[in-house]
């Protein structure tokens, strides 16, 4: 990416580095789904799922958050505009979208609508949302009870399967946001019937606050009025916000309400205190005919719906409906014309977002893969959320409600988060999957920030600090998991992340740097701690992110003082401490102090290294010698050790513990240098990992994990086709599990089989799968790996690609043909599908033809996409791909790039 940033975009960023700047106020930050959230589970057993069910959502006020289709809000969520509409056959307005909770689903939670992100720029001066509504009634009860008769081996039932949209009976409903100014939004909402028949459609643009005065904590109360002289406008006072109008195009009817719980539609009974005019009015007005819960013109509301009526929309055609959200003074009431230069507006914005793009994606890419590219990031722009969560206010519970249940602060693991209080989060975050993962994951944020950095380098670059902070970050240096249950374990992929976004920026923020660094020594400090627990340099961690992946659950205590030491939590930590050397030689060419911090890494990486070769009282090693391959192993409490034999990928991540020495080192770090050759000299055991190639009178220097042997035999399996080497990317189990794998362990024989698409497990939910699958994150990580290996020790080395093929490559060409397996993923191919279509999704030119997929994982044998199916943040990385993969930057990154 050129320094130079030519755009109207770039410029927008230039002036909005951080979250709190005008130009990001406003965004798409409203979740896609709020409810069955750990956030709004009050409950005593902790099943968030039943405590906040779908069907309680348009009755009852959230407390920490708002959920809506397409929609915009505040950088606080304090106020919020969204699409909602009604088909004149549904039960309920179509306000958010559905999907099963974790128990309704045969593989998990599991949304159950279609819709696309077409556009986004990073500060949202331009974004398009596409929803697919059905113009048949919404078969809900339907979807609940098919899936429900379903198990683990079935495939899930969705809306495809109903026949609600055959013959393309749907409205396709796209929202735009175009900003005039950073305070002056531009909302569009665009119908057009695609069946063969007229339909009726009511469109009812809503505008409501968060509801922050009901829980005892906060009495000031914000306002919405109705005006219709001049005009119809809506005044929207908030104490934070200040004064904003709400300008309705034409004469919409106005609801009135306000954003409280309808008490006796949710619990069966209301207080005196009740309000008589709640969230559902809209919808028992609309939807049922009753008019008696809306609010009386004169009412200082704090929800409102603008009802676009028609009663029938003729094929083809399109109906559209205007908004503008505009901050004025107290005296004014906005513009006096305020929809004469929308259309300027919005193709202007367009016209940006267009020339953004072109300078993001570079030329090198054909048009297809700008395609998908521009895609994906309008996917990591769309899946940004306001995240609110104070975690010893929701144990508390408010003063206003029923005094919390005292088993919610029962201590770990009875109670949840308990460990947690000082975790309080008000921020905009990237969100995995603003559906089934509307929270955030820690290595799934730093997956984001790689893909952000192309466009946006500064919010990348905050959301790897944010999640840093102390107020995220444990006092004792653990990083949060997820709401789930914080204490889990993540892998610890930060510090890469830190320095692929600082290089992709252009490396001339070493601030960023320092700032992230020295809160992940805290990090650093925490898995040496709690996760090397004989002190072994050898790393217990748990499922770390890869659920299914063994025989049993990893993260459960074995017994009789037995305990896991994992190929994988090792090969992270090596991987880790790597990463983190590499930012301290960085550091150390303007500030020597750096120095001495570079050469702990060294000596740490070293014992780890030395630890995979030899351990336990029979030497075992993690290494199995016959297979060629890594195994986590069992260690009993006298010493022994049992391998557990599986090909999968954990054996396959000490690949990834690489780094190339840069030339300045030798000659610039001299603590470094200097502590290097004593270790050469008095301890040569531990510089087995150090890989050594001259190049004249001066010496490159690698450090891998792997040693040349011992790689080759894994890249041997890598790239088996009868294994983990997959038309779409590296397997996460070996295909040559087909017919199962069985281990013997402690008197129990635990077997698993290679699975290629949905879990057959009920194992962490059944939602996801890394028995065979290909998982977009650590794919990427390995062909990053097998790039640097490419440097220095292994820049001769050719490997067989497929085995047993006769083809022989370098691993740069093999890291650029594993990156073209994923990207392929996504191009459509000559049948009109993309490889990563869905099963569910239909052919045809307004489906997988126009709209690609970014799935969660992908099956193994055919690509097709697989779990939550907007999983923009770790498989938007495609774009990160698309930007970078043909562009050798290894090089330019490791060795002698000036300053």
């Amino acid at each position: 990416m050129s320094d130079a940033q030519p755009t109207a975009e770039h410029q927008r960023l230039a002036e909005a580095p951080g979250t709190d700047d005008a130009w990001r106020l406003w965004g798409p930050y409203v979740a896609g789904r709020q409810w069955g959230t750990v956030r709004e589970d009050y409950s005593p057993d902790g099943e968030a799922w039943a405590h906040f069910p779908f069907d309680q959502a348009h009755t009852r006020a959230y407390r920490w958050g708002e959920d809506g289709i397409a929609g915009l809000t505040d950088r606080y969520g304090f106020l919020n505009v969204a699409t909602a509409m009604w088909n004149g056959r549904d039960d309920r307005l179509k306000e958010r979208l559905f999907g099963l909770s974790g128990p309704q689903g045969n593989h998990g939670e599991d949304a159950k609508e279609y819709w696309w992100h077409l556009d986004a720029t990073p500060t949202h001066s331009f974004g398009e949302y596409l929803y697919r509504y059905p113009q048949a009634a919404f078969p809900y009860a339907d979807l609940i009870a098919r899936n429900a008769e379903r198990g683990h081996g079935d495939d899930e039932y969705e809306l495809s399967d109903t026949g609600v949209l055959e013959q393309d009976r749907f409205f396709d409903i796209v929202t735009r946001h175009a900003k005039a100014s950073e305070r002056d939004v531009v909302i569009e909402i665009e119908a057009t019937n695609h069946g063969p028949d007229p339909a009726p459609l009511d469109l009812l643009p809503q505008v409501w606050f968060r509801n922050t005065w009901s829980w005892g904590r906060d009495d000031r109360r914000p306002s919405i009025t109705a005006q219709d002289e001049g005009g119809t406008r809506l005044v929207l006072e908030h104490g934070w916000l200040g004064r904003y109008v709400l300008h309705a195009e034409g004469s919409p009817e106005i609801l009135l309400c306000d954003n409280e719980t309808n008490e006796a539609a949710t619990f069966g009974s209301a207080g005196d205190d009740a309000s008589p005019h709640p969230k559902d009015a809209v919808d028992a007005a609309i939807v049922h005919g009753d008019r008696s819960l809306l609010a009386p013109p004169q009412h200082r509301a704090t929800k409102a719906a603008l009802r676009y009526h028609y009663d029938a929309v003729a094929p083809g055609e399109s109906v559209r409906v205007r908004l503008r959200l505009v901050q004025v003074t107290e005296d004014e009431g906005g513009a006096p014309a305020p929809f004469a230069d929308v259309d300027e507006i919005i193709a202007s914005r367009r016209s940006e977002a267009d020339e953004f793009y072109a300078a993001v994606i570079p030329e090198h890419a054909g048009e297809e893969d700008r395609f998908i590219a521009r895609r994906a990031f309008a996917g990591l722009n769309w899946c940004k959320q306001v995240y609110r969560y104070d975690v010893r206010e929701w144990l508390e519970g408010d003063p206003a409600q029923p005094p919390a249940p005292e088993s919610r602060r029962a201590p770990q693991p009875q109670g949840r988060n308990t460990d947690w209080t000082h975790l309080a989060l008000a921020d905009v975050i990237s969100m995995p999957d603003e559906w089934e993962y509307p929270w955030f994951a820690t290595w799934d944020s730093a997956f984001h920030a790689v893909g952000m950095a192309h466009m946006d380098p500064a919010f990348a670059k905050e959301q790897l600090v944010l999640l840093c902070r102390e107020w995220a970050m444990h006092p004792n240096g653990q990083m949060a998991a997820y709401e789930w249950n914080f204490s889990d374990v993540n892998p610890p992929v930060h510090a890469w992340a830190a320095w692929q976004v600082y290089a992709l920026e252009g490396a001339h923020d070493p601030g960023f740097l320092v700032r992230i660094f020295t809160k992940l020594a805290l990090n650093f400090g925490w898995w040496v701690g709690r996760k090397d627990s004989d002190g072994s340099y050898l790393f217990e961690g748990g499922f770390l992110g890869m659920d299914n992946i063994g025989p049993f659950d990893r993260s459960e205590p074995l017994p009789d003082g037995q305990r896991l030491e994992q190929s994988d939590a090792t090969s992270w930590m090596a991987f880790f401490c790597l990463n983190m050397l590499r930012i301290a030689w960085e550091l150390a060419r303007s500030d020597h102090a750096w120095d001495e911090v570079a050469t702990k890494f060294l000596e740490h990486f070293l014992h780890i290294a030395e630890a995979v070769e030899h351990f336990g009282t029979d030497d075992v090693h993690l290494w199995d010698e016959q297979d060629g391959f890594f195994y986590d192993v069992v260690v009993d409490a006298g010493g022994g050790a049992t391998p557990i034999r599986v090909r999968s990928m954990v054996g396959l991540l000490p690949i990834m513990a690489v780094a190339n020495e840069p030339d300045w080192v030798p000659r610039e770090l001299t603590d470094f240098t200097a502590r290097l050759a004593w270790l050469r000299r008095h301890r040569p055991d531990l510089t087995d990992a150090l890989l050594q190639v001259s190049r004249g009178e001066e010496q490159d220097t690698t450090l891998a994990l792997v040693d040349p042997e011992r790689l080759q035999r894994l890249l041997t399996r890598l790239l088996d086709e009868g294994e983990f080497l997959s038309p779409h990317g590296l397997r996460s189990l070996s295909a040559g599990h087909r017919d199962g794998v069985h281990v013997a362990l402690d008197g129990r024989d635990l077997s698993l089989r290679y699975v290629p698409g949905e879990s057959d497990t009920g194992m962490f939910g059944g939602n996801s799968n890394w028995r065979g699958p290909v998982w977009f994150p650590v794919n990427v990580l390995l062909t990053d790996a097998l790039r640097t290996h490419a440097v220095d020790a292994h820049e001769q080395l050719t490997v067989e690609m497929p085995t047993g093929s006769g083809r022989h490559i370098s691993l740069r060409q093999v890291a650029l043909e594993l990156e073209d397996r994923l990207v392929d993923l996504f191009r459509l191919g000559e049948d009109g599908r993309r490889p990563a279509d869905p099963i569910h999704v239909p052919t045809g030119d307004l489906w997988g033809r126009a709209h690609p997929t970014f799935s969660e994982y992908f099956h193994g044998d055919t690509g097709r996409g697989l779990g939550a199916s907007h999983q923009l943040g770790w498989t938007g990385m495609v774009a990160h791909l698309v930007c970078t993969s043909r562009r050798d930057v290894h090089t330019e990154r490791n060795r002698g790039r000036s300053r």
